[in-house]
């Protein structure tokens, strides 16, 4: 079975996001640069069902800049067989990410499709299920526990009532959840075994799709700073804030 997946260069989750004096998006300059810890997991799942001998081949896909290459190559330390990167520097909504990898999927016919559920930089939460859309591939989001039965695959999502199992048949598309697994880090004999890997490179043109936003960013802006907390020293005295000065009671 061959299993693709998806991952997405993002601002590393321990670096402070800074805000571009003009407004005009999130100042990358001399940023460190990692993949996506959802991306991470999804590539965790891939890696796990290969060691069990479900999945025979491990395809990892990247829409972005030629610096995405580097989040590839982990992707390939961490046990992904080979990679493909589809070039551009233009700022792609969900959608447009979402064509990209139908084109994708329909060159490689993988018969598993595993994404993050969200980027941490959007926090959209919309790819997996717009890529189920196009494809028309069952999909089964927000997945806390991934098993392959013959020609079906069961997924345990994460839901407001608890958790909710379904089977989806194959072809079909998992977008993980945080408590699927924990990462695994790759090793340096698996990071230089990662160099000598293919890694084909792609562009929109070449795969047929347009990539054209109907979204416009018009302004980005920090969260309002917030006064620092206070300890109280009794209940009667956190009511009494909460009722006088938060006016909250």
């Amino acid at each position: 079975m061959k299993v693709l997946v998806a991952v997405k260069r993002v601002v590393d989750y321990n670096v402070k996001v800074r805000v571009k004096a003009d407004n005009s998006g999130v100042d990358l300059a001399n940023v460190k640069m990692s993949m996506n810890p959802f991306c991470e997991i999804a590539v965790e799942e891939a890696v796990r069902l290969k060691e069990k001998g479900v999945a025979s081949e491990i395809v990892v896909v990247s829409i972005g800049p030629t610096a995405a290459q580097e989040q590839l190559r982990t992707a390939l330390a961490l046990g992904a067989d080979r990679a493909v990167l589809v070039e551009s520097n233009d700022e792609l909504n969900s959608l447009a990410v979402a064509k990209l990898l139908k084109a994708v999927v329909d060159k490689e016919q993988p018969q598993l499709v595993i994404l993050g559920k969200q980027a941490i930089d959007s926090d959209n939460n919309q790819t997996g299920q717009m890529l189920g859309a196009l494809t028309g591939y069952a999909q089964g989001t927000f997945a806390s526990k991934v098993e392959v039965a013959g020609d079906k695959v069961n997924v345990t999502r994460e839901i407001d009532g608890g958790l909710q199992t379904v089977a989806l048949s194959l072809p079909a598309i998992v977008t993980t959840d945080l408590r699927l697994n924990e990462p695994r880090y790759a090793s340096l004999p698996n990071i230089m075994k990662a160099k000598k890997k293919p890694l084909e490179t792609l562009t929109p043109d070449a795969l047929g799709v347009t990539i054209t936003s109907t979204v416009k960013t018009l302004k980005v802006e920090a969260p309002a700073a917030r006064s620092a907390g206070i300890k109280v020293k009794s209940v009667a005295e956190l009511v009494e804030k909460l009722k006088n000065e938060a006016k909250v009671l």
